[in-house]
């Protein structure tokens, strides 16, 4: 029996995505939009939000709502992917006791949003260097040095500010030099 295209096409794009996409991909990889709508009806896929979609036999994860948000600015410029960051990159990571009830992302400044964003979401706006970024299961993720310095500047708290230090140390996303120097800066030299 030969295999459904379509079926390998939105695999392999969704593989490296906890099993997500945008409709600029997948017409990237050749589907025509027409099919993707035949495909949600079917029940193949799902529209999670305006031009993202999830392929319904990958199994879900725990982190498919970053991968959601991530992505959601590709609806209109396919070049460009939120990155995960404030205390949703503290939640990501598991760095202190932040449950954040919205996903934060962070959008290069020259990127403006003209449509409202869905509402689980909180956009943020500034330059990240790429070794502001790492990837953690196919999502883009502040690191957690940047992290950190980005809750503080919010005001997000000493207690837990200090906290997300202890724990990145305790957890190997900062170094104890890091640590340290995070320490100084932000809890005025409080130990980490």
């Amino acid at each position: 029996m030969k295999p459904r295209r379509w079926d390998i096409v939105l695999y392999e794009l969704a593989e490296s995505q906890v099993g997500y996409f945008t409709t600029a991909q997948a017409s990237d990889a050749g589907l025509h939009p027409v099919r993707l709508v035949q495909l949600e009806r079917s029940g193949d896929i799902e529209r999670v939000s305006r031009g993202v979609y999830r392929l319904t036999r990958y199994p879900l994860s725990p982190f498919g709502q970053y991968m959601e948000a991530s992505l959601w600015p590709q609806v209109r410029r396919p070049d460009v992917r939120g990155t995960i960051s404030y205390e949703s990159a503290l939640a990501l990571y598991n760095i202190s006791n932040v449950n954040p009830s919205k996903v934060h992302i962070t959008l290069p400044p020259e990127m403006r949003i003209r449509r409202k964003p869905p509402a689980q979401l909180v956009l943020h706006y500034a330059h990240l260097d790429p070794g502001d970024i790492q990837i953690v299961e196919g999502i883009p993720v502040t690191t957690a040095e940047r992290t950190i310095r980005d809750v503080h500047s919010a005001h997000l708290g000493s207690e837990l500010v200090q906290q997300s230090v202890e724990d990145a140390r305790r957890t190997g996303y900062l170094s104890r030099d890091q640590a340290k120097q995070l320490a100084r800066e932000l809890l005025d030299g409080k130990k980490s």
